[in-house]
């Protein structure tokens, strides 16, 4: 229906005042945050010549899969495997389960290391 509507010339679907180019400045720089589903979002980007010069963005994924802190505190993931009962260490589809529990966005493979961090086994799901 939207497209169709737009088709027949309805464009008052969005401020398009507010959203055209031409009227915002050649110089800025912004920041958003929000807590979503899986965690804290945040966006940064700044503008310069009327051109994006930088964005970043760190969303809830990052903060869930981070590495140990500088306390060397485990980070959500790493925390989520201690003491997971695997049944089979060539095929250890309960770590895969474990982290899907956190639905990442990201690939979705898990790399199983030992303690030399030595790869052991990887899961990828296609």
């Amino acid at each position: 229906q939207l497209v169709g509507n737009i088709k027949r010339g309805d464009l008052k679907i969005h401020a398009g005042e507010r959203w055209d180019p031409a009227t915002w400045p050649k110089e800025a720089q912004g920041w958003g945050f929000h807590e979503a589903p899986r965690g804290a979002l945040g966006h940064w980007v700044r503008i310069k010549d009327g051109a994006i010069v930088n964005y970043q963005c760190v969303v809830p994924s990052t903060w869930n899969a981070s590495p140990r802190d500088g306390k060397d505190q485990r980070g959500p993931y790493e925390a989520s495997l201690l003491g997971t009962p695997v049944a089979d260490a060539n095929r250890p589809v309960e770590i895969l389960r474990t982290i899907h529990s956190f639905d990442p966005c990201m690939a979705c493979a898990v790399h199983v290391t030992g303690p030399a961090r030595e790869p052991i086994t990887r899961i990828q799901v296609a």
